[in-house]
């Protein structure tokens, strides 16, 4: 995907695109058809780009799980470039529980290496990874949970992506705001726009991405509708 392609735009989904967990969950099929009908409103010229997540392929997946999703809603992990920003979006279940899927882990394994290697190769301006479970919540050294990854794989995967030159990964899963840095990586975890754990409220962030700087901040619905976004990122999006 090329940058005159998308305009230097384009609008993410997190994981979690469905609240009935995977294949055969009762409303499931509605809930489908509920949101394609729903996304048939984004501006079409303006890409959209799912990012599986618990609640679409399940905590643990299987073959038969990735393969809906891939029917439904296209590839659970791939790259695309806009201008010269590498962006990588992963399946982040892999790396949460991969017993079912083992051969799918290990494809996905081998397919990150060879991503982050044309990262550091290419020297693109910036590398992005978006993925639905955050590496870590605060701190890399936090205890494990729920809704990061454990200390052994989230240390392994942020020196993997520091080495590229990966600037941030962004993810969801946690409801909530929060995030941290690790050397030069920033962890960006984004509260939903539905469903909140915390104490923040429905929104979502923007994020623009220049020659120099990744900048992104978080709106709430009720912000976005009374102030629309502050000026001074409308100026950065402006920028050439």
């Amino acid at each position: 995907m090329s940058a005159a392609e998308v305009g230097g735009v384009f609008h993410r989904a997190r994981g979690r695109t469905l609240d009935a967990f995977s294949a055969g969950a009762p409303w499931r099929k509605e809930q489908t058809e509920a949101l394609q009908q729903v996304l048939r409103n984004v501006d079409s010229e303006i890409p959209l780009v799912l990012v599986s997540g618990n609640h679409d392929v399940g905590n643990t997946p299987t073959p038969e799980t990735i393969a809906e999703f891939q029917q439904t809603w296209g590839d659970d992990y791939f790259s695309f470039w806009v201008g010269g920003v590498l962006f990588l979006v992963l399946n982040s279940q892999f790396l949460f529980d991969a017993s079912r899927c083992p051969a799918l882990k290990q494809a996905q394994d081998q397919w990150l290496d060879q991503q982050l290697s044309t990262a550091g190769q290419q020297k693109c301006q910036h590398a992005i990874i978006f993925q639905h479970i955050p590496l870590f919540l605060q701190s890399i050294d936090e205890d494990d949970n729920y809704f990061n990854l454990t200390k052994t794989l989230r240390k392994e995967m942020a020196d993997k992506f520091t080495k590229a030159g990966v600037k941030a990964v962004f993810s969801g899963h946690y409801h909530r705001n929060a995030g941290g840095t690790y050397q030069n990586l920033d962890m960006v975890v984004s509260s939903a726009i539905g469903c909140q754990l915390g104490k923040d409220t429905h929104g979502l962030r923007v994020v623009v991405v220049t020659a120099e700087k990744i900048v992104h901040r978080y709106y709430s619905l009720d912000e976005l509708t009374e102030n629309g976004i502050e000026d001074d990122l409308m100026d950065l999006m402006k920028k050439k």
